[in-house]
């Protein structure tokens, strides 16, 4: 652990950011995450031009986030454990998944459509003004189980690697992926690097994210998440998306994946999971997962501390 921290320090401090995310919710207004995105698109405006666009995304990247990484780095090196209990809350979005897909499953339940197709599309980046209620499901149960690696666990990873400073560093990483990681004619030079450190960071959690699905399999998935994560993994465009997804929809029995429409064009991306087509419910029980994988986290980072200290460990 590069933080200096103890293993009974970290295992509380997990719970302590873990419970304030829940209690708390993301803030509604002065949130750092969103003064970063707007920093992120002026800067993009400014470096998106001219020759060397590699280059200019790579400085663009490292000016956004070296600066606040390594003053967060010194402010726990002189305040201690308090800042690393906020900013990993403020780098957890655990209650924000679900606030934004739950209520696509009410919407979906209570049969507004209109509704399901609004709130679906402030979650993902395809089309859902024809979508049915399949679509939408689907849709929402791929949001959960992407971003229970993106939003949660990649964040716990690197809060046990680096403490504070290493789960702001893998957030902001993953937001400037998720502002300038598409492979289209304004992006694909200028946000190669933030595409390729998202990539690097999410390396381990993404594979722990999908072995903590498997784990987690409701009525005997287990077997079937793993065969879906080793079959279908390596044909989906993200490098660790695809584990995730494959072994999350394995382990729920559904069908993920398949055609979708983006910017008015359908794409057909490969088939992930195995059973049915997603249904309404199928958004509650992968919110279910992701919950229940953080539980399983915290529990294995309170159990590790508890055997260092029967075993006189000091870690």
């Amino acid at each position: 652990m590069l933080t200096g921290l103890h293993a009974a320090q970290l295992a509380w401090l997990l719970l302590a950011g873990v419970t304030l995310d829940l209690l708390l919710g993301e803030a509604r207004r002065w949130h750092p995450l969103v003064g970063f995105g707007r920093a992120a698109q002026a800067l993009e405006a400014r470096l998106n031009r001219g020759q060397a666009r590699i280059a200019r995304g790579l400085l663009g990247w490292s000016l956004l986030v070296a600066p606040p990484v390594a003053l967060c780095w010194w402010l726990a090196g002189h305040w201690g454990m308090a800042v690393h209990v906020l900013l990993l809350y403020f780098a957890l979005g655990l209650r924000s998944l679900r606030e934004h897909t739950l209520p696509i499953l009410s919407a979906l339940r209570a049969g507004d459509l209109p509704l399901a197709r609004t709130l679906t599309g402030r979650i993902v980046s395809r089309d859902t003004a024809d979508a049915n209620a399949s679509d939408l499901a689907k849709a929402g149960a791929e949001s959960l189980l992407e971003n229970g690696n993106d939003a949660v666990f990649g964040t716990l990873f690197w809060f046990v690697v680096a403490g504070g400073p290493g789960a702001l560093l893998f957030r902001l990483a993953n937001t400037l992926d998720a502002m300038w990681g598409y492979r289209n004619e304004r992006y694909n030079l200028f946000g190669r690097v933030a595409a390729r450190a998202d990539d690097l960071l999410n390396l381990v959690p993404a594979r722990l994210t999908a072995l903590s699905y498997l784990l987690l399999a409701p009525r005997g998935g287990s077997v079937r998440a793993w065969r879906c994560w080793r079959e279908q993994a390596r044909s989906w465009d993200s490098p660790n998306a695809g584990p995730v997804m494959a072994s999350g929809a394995g382990a729920l029995g559904i069908a993920l994946g398949g055609p979708a429409r983006y910017a008015g064009r359908l794409e057909s991306r490969p088939a992930l999971g195995c059973g049915p087509d997603a249904a309404p419910v199928d958004i509650l029980r992968a919110w279910r997962l992701v919950l229940f994988s953080t539980f399983l986290w915290l529990a294995l980072a309170g159990s590790a501390a508890a055997v260092l200290k029967l075993g006189g460990v000091h870690a």
